[in-house]
């Protein structure tokens, strides 16, 4: 299963950017990649494990902003049509048969 987040946000001001970079950091150090640009991914072993990891971003969300999380399954992720541009360098790294390890 992937768990994908993507968010929408601001950084106008100083702390709105120190808030969205935090995020960001939380995600990268949490196992997420980045699948584009406000797109990060993750694999999940099962939907108890998804449910897991969104109570953790529950707890990081940035005061302002939208962030969205949904959960796929491996068949529904590895059906994604890239319709333009190249895959990313992270995908074949995080491929369904990667063993997942959740502490």
């Amino acid at each position: 299963m992937r768990l994908l987040v993507m968010f929408d946000l601001p950084v106008v001001s100083s702390e709105d950017r120190k808030a969205a970079a935090e995020f960001r950091r939380f995600l990268l150090n949490d196992g997420y990649y980045m699948m584009q640009y406000s797109v990060y991914v993750r694999i999940c072993n099962g939907y108890e494990a998804a449910q897991k990891h969104i109570g953790r971003l529950k707890q990081k969300l940035p005061e302002h902003g939208s962030v969205r999380a949904l959960t796929v399954t491996e068949k529904q992720f590895m059906s994604m049509q890239i319709l333009c541009g190249q895959r990313h360098q992270d995908f074949d790294k995080n491929h369904q048969e990667q063993m997942v390890l959740d502490l």
